[in-house]
């Protein structure tokens, strides 16, 4: 199966969830990853705005929304996108912020198979009730994937 893990780059379960997933035979989607994401290739990968400017947490509305159009940030959001809509299953591993969250939403609304899975918790999050199975248990994560997902 191939299951794109939707995380914050500050969320220290993130990278166990991607080899979990990947010792037990899927195909895994890990946005940190160099290469396409979807291999164990070495080095940094993916977007974060620090690329841009590293004073990005200081940026004022417009300046964000200028950023948006930088071609890292288009690059960036196409890598994610793409391997979101080649993904037959979304697992959300929270604590994470509002990119998560909206690939998360898109996934319900794509018709994917859907999982929150919640070793820890930045805020509560009400709508996490789209996902399939909601749990604070690994092994839940992987019963479900045998079972709901096969």
């Amino acid at each position: 199966m191939k299951i794109y893990v939707a995380s914050s780059w500050r969320n220290t379960f993130q990278q166990e969830v991607v080899a979990k997933l990947r010792g037990l035979g899927h195909e895994v989607y890990d946005f940190k990853a160099g290469g396409d994401g979807w291999s164990a290739a070495e080095g940094e990968g993916g977007f974060g705005w620090r690329f841009i400017d590293p004073n990005w947490q200081n940026w004022t509305p417009a300046e964000y929304v200028a950023a948006l159009s930088h071609p890292l940030a288009i690059e960036g959001f196409n890598r994610d996108m793409d391997a979101l809509k080649r993904a037959d299953c979304c697992i959300m591993v929270m604590p994470c912020g509002p990119s998560a969250s909206m690939e998360m939403g898109y996934a319900v609304g794509a018709g994917r198979l859907v999982a929150a899975y919640i070793p820890g918790t930045r805020e509560p999050d009400l709508m996490v009730k789209m996902a399939d199975i909601v749990t604070t248990r690994w092994s839940a994560i992987e019963v479900w994937l045998n079972v709901d997902c096969s």
